[in-house]
């Protein structure tokens, strides 16, 4: 699925609030309370929780049970993705809602949701060691991160582009960039690694995106690479200061990251992915939708 750039037209996209409705066919539905009540997304997403669910042969699940809590591994630096407000202290994006209604599916509300952002690199021992349920960020499915995890989805897809200064008009795409020049991304992405793979370019690596466009805008760096979807989000912020350039060049292909082997958890997820839908597409375009990105979702892998 090829994605359209939009550019500075993504402006909206942090305030763009967008009542999510389903009708309730076993998969939860997002829907507003009727009551009037707020809800516990600030009253822009609501999902209806599922009452009574049991998933048999998932330890996570058990874990999630036991506990009364699910723990959610996320990022909170990309918006439109997943964002926290430093001011307000509310997370939004479409991966947050995409993990609130895994969650609200599983039985559990807004409350009982213990949100841990993980960057990059710790992402794969974060869920082996059992310090998160699942992990919903911006996660590329890839050979060999399946080796020691397991993924439901994908639920997203997007490719890899290049962030830049509003007034280069030397680097227009991933051809362009030089030995001379330093291409910045986040330690342990694949972005980085394809840089290195692909282009002649020297890198820069920080444990966040937030950090490389900082870079970016102080000068210390050339340009910011990774999934466009992502880089989008930066440039709607400031787009005097910063533009996304040329062609992507990859497709990432966005999962749920998982226990190893909880087949039944990622059996769950993924029908949840197909028979929602409508759920997927509104959640898309409350969070997605302003920036005139098309979206399309993806048919879901064969489990392994």
């Amino acid at each position: 699925m090829r994605k359209l750039r939009i550019g500075g037209a993504l402006a909206g996209i942090a305030i763009a609030a967008l009542a999510l409705t389903a009708c309730n066919s076993g998969t939860p539905g997002a829907e507003e309370p009727s009551d009037g009540a707020s809800t516990p997304a600030e009253d822009t997403t609501w999902f209806e929780v599922a009452t009574d669910v049991t998933l048999e042969g998932s330890p996570t699940f058990d874990a999630i049970t036991e506990r009364g809590k699910v723990k959610v591994g996320v990022k909170e630096d990309q918006p439109g993705l997943g964002y926290l407000d430093p001011v307000t202290n509310e997370r939004s994006g479409f991966d947050i809602d995409i993990a609130r209604w895994i969650a609200a599916t599983l039985g559990y509300d807004e409350a009982d949701i213990e949100f841990q952002a993980i960057p990059s690199a710790n992402r794969e021992q974060a869920i082996v060691n059992g310090d998160i349920d699942y992990y919903v960020g911006t996660y590329s499915i890839t050979d060999k991160r399946k080796e020691q995890i397991s993924f439901a989805g994908p639920y997203f897809i997007t490719g890899q582009g290049l962030l830049v200064a509003a007034d280069n008009d030397t680097i227009d795409g991933k051809d362009s960039l030089t030995a001379d020049m330093t291409v910045c991304s986040a330690t342990g992405s694949t972005s980085i690694q394809r840089i290195k793979d692909e282009t002649p370019s020297k890198t820069q690596e920080y444990t966040t995106y937030s950090e490389c466009v900082e870079a970016l805008k102080n000068g210390q760096v050339d340009a910011v690479t990774t999934d466009e979807a992502i880089l989008i989000g930066y440039a709607a912020q400031e787009p005097d200061a910063l533009k996304v350039v040329g062609d992507v060049f990859s497709e990432e292909r966005y999962g749920v990251g998982l226990a190893k082997g909880d087949t039944a958890l990622q059996e769950y997820i993924n029908t949840m992915f197909t028979d929602g839908g409508d759920i997927w597409q509104a959640i898309f375009d409350k969070n997605l939708g302003a920036s005139g990105v098309e979206g399309q979702q993806p048919e879901v892998d064969p489990v392994d």
